[in-house]
């Protein structure tokens, strides 16, 4: 398993077929997906088409991502948690002025994605929305959000499978409000079909 430092990031390939176990290793710590596909950088993930094909606002096992240009993209294969987020942006240094008041910002999920993202030839000033895995955010009945504890505890995880050769990005989400006060590594290790729970 690969370990990713608290309000950090990594990138990589994943080939159509890979799946990606990702693990909250301490419990409460979410972690910001993002892909593309590899022969069209200008395809990628996407809340909206995802969420509009699905009819639904939370994503669950068996539930099929879908990208910009509505092609199928990752599927979910295995989740432990069964609680995860689609609707916000990463952090940014503009989420810890206005929702934190920080005047000497960290450059969030947002930022860690970029940077990775440079190392798989992927340049861009910012991003959509990601898919915050293990993040619980609560909707009530006149749709006011808040962002609760992960459901997540220590050794939980999610696997995803890629439906075509993808370049990704993954974080260690940099919000306190997001990880109930704290920052924790993640685990990700890409394993076969065969084997979701073991390291390939």
């Amino acid at each position: 398993m690969k370990i990713i430092p608290p309000r950090h990031g990594a990138s990589f390939e994943l080939k159509k077929g890979e799946r990606l176990k990702i693990t909250d290793i301490h419990g409460e710590q979410v972690s910001d997906f993002f892909c593309f596909f590899k022969d069209d950088i200008e395809d990628y993930l996407s809340s909206g088409r995802t969420l509009d094909y699905l009819s639904k606002i939370f994503v669950a096992n068996g539930d099929t991502l879908y990208s910009s240009k509505s092609r199928p993209m990752v599927k979910i294969i295995e989740d432990k948690v069964g609680r995860h987020d689609f609707l916000l942006t990463p952090c940014s240094k503009d989420t810890f002025k206005i929702i934190y008041q920080d005047h000497n910002p960290h450059h969030g999920c947002e930022g860690n994605l970029l940077q990775n993202l440079k190392d798989l030839g992927i340049e861009l000033n910012a991003l959509p929305s990601t898919f915050n895995i293990f993040m619980n955010v609560v909707i009530d009945q006149k749709g006011h959000l808040t962002v609760a504890p992960p459901k997540s505890r220590a050794g939980d995880y999610i696997v995803i499978e890629a439906l075509g050769d993808l370049l990704v990005g993954l974080t260690a989400c940099s919000a306190l409000q997001s990880n109930n006060g704290s920052f924790k590594p993640i685990g990700y290790e890409i394993v076969t079909a065969n084997e979701s729970s073991h390291p390939s």
